[in-house]
């Protein structure tokens, strides 16, 4: 029986068995997607990413990334994670390396210990009715704060809900609730304006995944947000930070940046460090065509 090599980190923490798991697969150039998607399944994580050759000039290799139920154009820790363990199983030396997915070609600074991650082009929704979100959350009008929520987003787009910081440990997911108004996931989150901090968690019913532990992509369009709701300034360098996963065991935290000019967000960035915690060999699936 063939089978894959594989290794299993955690993303956005600087201890194991903490952070986002990931499952990171390599040499599965010859799956069908079918075989990709039942390994996700498989592994049953947040994210499986799989490292590729790249198809297009100037990327250094290519990332698809899966959910246990769908392919994802792009994800945060799976792009984290993948670069800097090809860069540890010898792919390439740490340094400026670019990652092709759905969302482009994105650059990567990849380091020892992590890797920042440019995010794609930003996205900006108008204002939502935060009453929706709030049942989703388990929440009630009382329990939102601030502005008014909007989708955001950097290469994958999120609904944002800011709520009061003693609200954020009480959300509880609602399935039913995200299903009847067709939301697939939402980043519900307090803003501390004082440290330019958010704790956040994030619900993703849609994808198969209750709540994830770091949400890297969340984590980049939040700074879109953030700018577009005047939390953060609409000109230059803004540095912010999120905290994610305390209430699941997994605490995470994600170094962020975004960049903006006239108001309007250029770009954003999101860094953390990659701790190694398995490796083995998996099973090739059966092919079903």
């Amino acid at each position: 029986m063939s089978t894959l090599a594989y290794e299993i980190v955690d993303v956005f923490t600087d201890r194991p068995f903490a952070g986002n798991p990931l499952a990171v697969v390599f040499g599965a150039e010859a799956l069908a997607t079918e075989q990709m998607q039942a390994l996700a399944l498989e592994f049953n994580l947040s994210e499986t990413v799989f490292v590729l050759p790249p198809t297009q000039v100037g990327a250094t290799y290519r990332a698809r990334i899966f959910t246990p139920v769908e392919e994802l154009p792009f994800a945060g820790h799976p792009s984290v994670g993948a670069a800097v363990t090809a860069s540890r199983r010898g792919m390439f030396g740490v340094g400026q390396v670019t990652q092709e997915c759905g969302a482009g070609v994105l650059p990567i600074e990849v380091t020892a210990t992590g890797a920042t991650l440019t995010g794609g082009s930003p996205t900006l929704g108008p204002e939502l009715d935060p009453e929706p979100l709030l049942e989703i959350a388990g929440l009630v009008a009382d329990d939102h704060a601030g502005p008014a929520p909007r989708v955001a987003g950097c290469g994958l787009e999120f609904p944002y809900l800011p709520v009061r910081p003693e609200s954020v440990a009480r959300a509880r997911v609602n399935p039913a609730a995200a299903e009847r108004y067709g939301v697939a996931h939402v980043s519900v989150f307090s803003w501390h304006a004082a440290t330019q901090t958010a704790h956040a968690r994030v619900f993703v019913p849609g994808l198969g995944v209750p709540e994830d532990p770091a949400t890297g992509s969340a984590a980049l369009g939040l700074g879109v947000w953030l700018v577009a709701s005047g939390l953060l300034p609409g000109e230059g360098l803004s540095h912010y930070a999120v905290r994610q996963g305390v209430e699941i065991n997994r605490p995470s935290s994600l170094a962020c940046t975004v960049t903006a000019a006239n108001g309007v967000v250029v770009g954003a960035t999101v860094a953390g460090q990659v701790m190694a915690v398995a490796r083995g060999e998996i099973a090739v699936p059966p092919f079903v065509g």
